[in-house]
């Protein structure tokens, strides 16, 4: 009928503004109901436009029904998963030392019911970093289908079956082939958190790291305080002692099965990538401090130049010299904390300390961490260079070694203290890294040679002080080696804390002709 035309042709017209008091109002229509609401929040401009909130200027806003009526790709998560992330963040955290630091308060037991040497206790101390070196490089890849949760949830069942198998596996190899499968769980798991990080809560990513730092440093003291104490409290079994810190990792893989699922990241279209982690914002110019303090973008004169007409101008890693001696300060404070968690109860113990002492004093070293992982980022931040902070640690690390070998027992606390703010040059070196970069490309490049090529070196270290223990029947050559190490952490701390950029180092030279030269800003 040509009436019911004419009505149809009406009604598919878009209606006009309405004057008055109703101008500016959305109109109603079958589009207003699609996709979830997202809760505005001040503080970002991607939900938060100011009075004219509802205009249609602006980047759409993920999850909120676009101009077709076609949700957006990613919308927040209900609450309840949110929380959950945030708890299977933070338990997943207390879960990455206790398997280590557990067994260097129990060492003594462990060497005597095994019937191991110094030198294959020096292997188990050595484990940490081997580990992570070799299993900690397939974690990016692990994660590349299915995201970092699915893989995290592997993590922590590794964690939880090593750590339950190990004591009672029967005999040294099979204890060496548990502790390496718990091992390799936390090497996923220690690649994988930040990413997670950033890819569930990209506009909270100091907040939350800091959250996962003070975690695993609560659950390393803990393991170190409460392993002698449990395995007393089963009769004196150190494989009780051990086995118990199966419990929380138990607890955390029932907490990341429904997580595992979760595949968009959390408020990621707040103007972030929403899948591929750290790596899914490309070549971005990064804010110079990337801890929660200064949020702020890098200054256009200080951009890298981007490739043109194919031209390269990418660095390589290998060529510069800050990444380098970020990778070898990595490397040399991991050897110091190894050392630290492997043989520190044991040093205490020769010198006729009770063993639950000696757990304790290892707590009091790794709990400084809780407080100090918060801090020392955000100190270092408000420092145009962080060299007086790396010789700081070394020098605090070098009072502690030689509080060890001058008063060992009646200092005792004091060097505990000493040694536990010298670790603390693991937050600083991870500081480090997000700063020495412009792009977030930059910096997970950086991240993962610095990593890779700093627990290469740490493996020796605890290997070797094992062997010098064993054949120098003391520790008078041990600790000359640790202070000979712990001299060299210092300069290169000093040398990774200047400012400098890896973009600005180790460029291959460019052709002459227009396509090389950079545009005048």
């Amino acid at each position: 009928m040509p009436e019911d035309e004419t009505r149809c042709r009406a009604a598919a017209r878009p209606l006009p503004p309405q004057a008055g008091r109703d101008a500016g109002r959305p109109v109603p229509g079958p589009d207003a109901v699609t996709g979830p609401a997202v809760p505005s929040d001040p503080a970002d401009p991607a939900t938060h436009s100011g009075p004219a909130a509802g205009a249609p200027s602006g980047p759409p806003v993920p999850g909120a029904p676009s101009a077709s009526g076609t949700p957006a790709p990613s919308a927040p998560p209900s609450v309840w998963r949110t929380r959950l992330l945030i708890a299977g963040i933070a338990l997943a955290a207390l879960n990455l030392r206790p398997a280590i630091t557990s067994l260097g308060a129990l060492l003594e037991e462990v060497r005597d019911g095994l019937g191991i040497s110094g030198a294959t206790a020096g292997l188990l101390t050595s484990l940490p970093s081997l580990c992570f070196a070799v299993f900690g490089v397939m974690a990016p890849r692990l994660a590349k289908r299915g995201g970092p949760a699915p893989v995290l949830l592997a993590g922590m069942a590794a964690i939880a079956a090593g750590v339950l198998l190990r004591p009672f596996a029967g005999g040294t190899a099979g204890f060496l082939a548990g502790s390496a499968l718990a091992l390799a769980g936390i090497a996923l798991s220690n690649v994988l958190m930040p990413v997670a990080v950033k890819r569930w809560f990209p506009d909270r990513v100091g907040t939350m790291t800091g959250l996962y730092s003070m975690t695993l440093a609560l659950g390393t003291a803990l393991a170190a305080a409460s392993a002698v104490p449990a395995a007393e409290a089963f009769g004196g079994s150190w494989r009780a002692g051990l086995a118990v810190w199966a419990l929380p990792a138990l607890a955390a893989v029932l907490l990341w099965l429904p997580l595992a699922r979760v595949r968009s990241g959390l408020r990621s279209g707040r103007g972030r990538a929403r899948t591929g982690g750290p790596g899914a914002a490309g070549d971005r110019e990064l804010p110079q401090q990337r801890n929660g303090v200064r949020t702020g973008a890098a200054p256009a004169s200080e951009s890298v130049p981007e490739p043109a007409d194919g031209v390269p101008r990418a660095t390589r890693i290998t060529r510069s010299p800050t990444a380098w001696a970020l990778g070898c300060f990595f490397g040399f404070q991991s050897t110091a904390a190894y050392i630290t968690m492997g043989w520190l109860p044991q040093i205490f113990r020769d010198a006729g300390l009770p063993a639950s002492t000696a757990g304790a004093l290892l707590a009091v070293t790794m709990g400084l961490g809780v407080p100090l992982s918060f801090l020392l980022p955000r100190i270092a931040a408000g420092m145009r260079h962080q060299s007086a902070l790396a010789a700081a640690l070394g020098l605090s690390g070098l009072l502690g070694y030689a509080g060890l070998y001058f008063a060992l027992a009646a200092g005792a606390w004091a060097w505990a203290l000493l040694l536990g703010i010298s670790n603390c040059a693991f937050p600083l070196v991870l500081t480090l890294i997000g700063m020495r970069s412009r792009t977030s490309a930059g910096v997970i490049r950086l991240s993962a040679f610095a990593q890779s090529t700093g627990y290469l070196i740490s493996v020796p270290g605890p290997l070797l002080i094992g062997v010098l223990y064993q054949h120098s029947g003391g520790w008078g050559l041990p600790l000359a080696l640790m202070s000979g190490l712990m001299v060299v952490q210092l300069g290169l701390g000093v040398r990774a804390g200047r400012q400098r950029y890896i973009e600005d180092e180790g460029r291959r030279p460019l052709p002459a002709g227009p396509a090389a030269r950079t545009p005048a800003g």
